[in-house]
């Protein structure tokens, strides 16, 4: 049979003790950052008032303008920039894109349009080839597109919570053009909080055989692929 002897006895009574005390430094914690004379003074939100902080904590965490609602307007202001839809990329915001300027930080761009540009090329790869050919053109395998310049343009900032709509379009050869190996394309970013554009981008693409190591031409087929993406008014 278990009993409760005196060691017992005496370790719950020190836990209760320390229980005591920690609820006991606490409050008076609590306390100290409510006395403007303290050091620990503060104007955050009441702690004891936990109903409120978790209604707080929990309207920041929320979306809302990431809904049907918003993703359809976002979508349309991307058709109306003429951006290819089967590129469309929903890029979520999250805590860790800030930085100390409390705004996403600009090196994240080059990450989130990477990501519609990945679609837009499995999208390519797709209508060439079905699903073999999408995977070849994004695991350098044959000829696919690599990236030779890209231009940024930053238009607003962007905090946490959001969500952007990023999409590409190719941009139509100028008459002079020779090199058939290089494109010209364009990108745009859309924040869904904002409804408002926050970001577009210039960038040179190649058409480039992977097991030569060489910019190459696609093959008319493929060329017949990229310029059918051209948006027409």
């Amino acid at each position: 049979m278990f009993r409760t002897g005196p060691s017992l006895s005496k370790f719950s009574a020190s836990l209760r003790t320390r229980s005591q005390r920690h609820t006991s430094s606490t409050s008076g914690l609590y306390a100290a950052f409510k006395d403007s004379s303290s050091p620990f003074h503060t104007l955050g939100p009441d702690p004891s008032n936990t109903l409120s902080m978790r209604a707080n904590l929990t309207t920041l965490a929320q979306e809302p303008s990431t809904g049907i609602e918003a993703l359809g307007e976002a979508k349309e202001a991307l058709l109306r920039k003429g951006l290819d839809p089967q590129s469309f990329w929903e890029q979520r915001i999250v805590w860790g894109d800030q930085d100390p300027f409390q705004h996403v930080n600009n090196v994240r761009y080059i990450r989130f349009f990477e990501s519609a540009r990945i679609k837009w090329m499995l999208s390519l790869g797709e209508e060439l080839g079905g699903p073999s050919r999408a995977a070849a053109m994004i695991k350098a395998q044959g000829v696919s597109l690599i990236l030779k310049t890209i231009e940024v343009q930053f238009k607003r900032p962007v905090t946490f919570p959001d969500t952007l709509l990023i999409g590409y379009r190719p941009v139509p050869l100028a008459s002079d053009h020779t090199d058939v190996a290089t494109f010209h394309a364009a990108a745009s970013a859309y924040s869904l909080s904002q409804k408002a554009f926050v970001a577009h981008t210039k960038e040179a693409l190649v058409w480039y055989d992977y097991d030569t190591l060489k910019k190459c031409h696609p093959g008319e087929r493929a060329l017949e692929v990229l310029w059918g993406r051209v948006w027409k008014e």
